[in-house]
């Protein structure tokens, strides 16, 4: 017995249908097991990061200890999540904010009040939080460094969401007077702790977010900074070196190659620019992104060769 066309293309389409849910499903099981791997591999955030709030001096020496009446010239201060706080950092002075302040006391030859709000484990959603925190304990600072991005990924948070809540907190510290300086979502394929494929979907969504974030953060009036343009090809090549222990935070030499994208735009946006900084230049972006998870575990090669496409502010040598 001959059936009909009709029917004949409505089976078809039905076996396309379950063919692709089940590919759909598959994907879905390996990726959400592989995650289950890379969190036992990958050590829980329980330490304490080294923390060194106070004044920095020109020249060095010791942290001064801040508190009501000690003067300073520019307060900086320090928001999002585990890495604004220097998680996997041993001593202070490793710490991502500390580098900023003693770079601050040196080119601009001022006194440099640092304060962290950042906390190890926050997501977007907690910057609010922690710029509500700021009001209460004072006056706002004159410039603002963010770090945030990563947990919004392994979280997962939707990445427009991510983008704006970023954006609302970069306008709110623009409209308290400060200038900010945002260190983008990383590149989470230099992470090998996670496993293919998996590494590659979340390296995909990291350089969706860290796009989105460069725009929210512009549109808000502060100067992105992208990590995973600048920093990831160092990790790439060393990671042994730019990596602490855990092999997900960065060690003391991964903090100092950020902070040293960081500071001269932030020098940059106080006016305290630095002799024989080299003028601005962009990152051209080399490739567009893919859309469904079923592209993008198929395409997987083509990750490797993406970036954010996002302008760096400056680009300076990491050596």
């Amino acid at each position: 017995m001959r059936t009909p066309r009709r029917s004949t293309l409505a089976l078809a389409a039905a076996a396309t249908l379950a063919s692709t849910g089940s590919a759909y499903v598959g994907a879905r099981n390996l990726l959400s097991g592989q995650a289950d791997q890379a969190r036992q591999i990958i050590p829980k955030s329980w330490d304490i990061p080294p923390r060194a709030d106070g004044v920095y001096t020109p020249g060095g020496g010791p942290v001064e200890r801040w508190f009501r009446g000690v003067p300073f010239d520019l307060h900086l201060m320090v928001f999002g999540d585990s890495t604004a706080t220097g998680y996997g950092c041993t001593t202070a002075d490793e710490v991502p904010g500390v580098l900023l302040a003693r770079g601050l006391a040196d080119r601009s030859g001022k006194r440099i009040r640092l304060s962290t709000k950042a906390i190890v484990g926050a997501t977007s959603r907690g910057l609010s939080g922690q710029i509500d925190a700021m009001f209460v304990a004072g006056p706002p600072p004159d410039a603002a460094a963010i770090l945030i991005g990563a947990n919004d990924i392994t979280k997962p948070n939707g990445i427009g969401p991510s983008a704006r809540r970023l954006g609302r907190a970069v306008r709110r510290l623009r409209d308290s007077g400060a200038v900010v300086v945002v260190g983008t979502c990383p590149d989470f394929g230099v992470i090998k702790a996670i496993p293919q494929p998996l590494r590659w979907v979340a390296r995909s969504r990291g350089l969706r977010l860290a796009r989105a974030q460069a725009v929210a953060v512009r549109a808000a009036g502060g100067v992105p900074v992208p990590f995973s343009d600048l920093l990831a090809p160092h990790f790439y090549k060393a990671p042994e070196v730019l990596f602490s222990p855990d092999m997900f935070h960065p060690s003391a030499a991964g903090y100092e190659l950020a902070a040293k994208q960081l500071l001269p735009a932030l020098c940059n946006s106080l006016g305290e620019f630095i002799p024989g900084l080299p003028e601005d230049e962009a990152l051209e972006s080399r490739s567009a992104d893919g859309a469904s998870l079923l592209s993008r575990v198929g395409g997987l090669s083509r990750f490797w060769r993406r970036s954010t496409g996002v302008p760096a502010p400056i680009v300076v040598p990491a050596g």
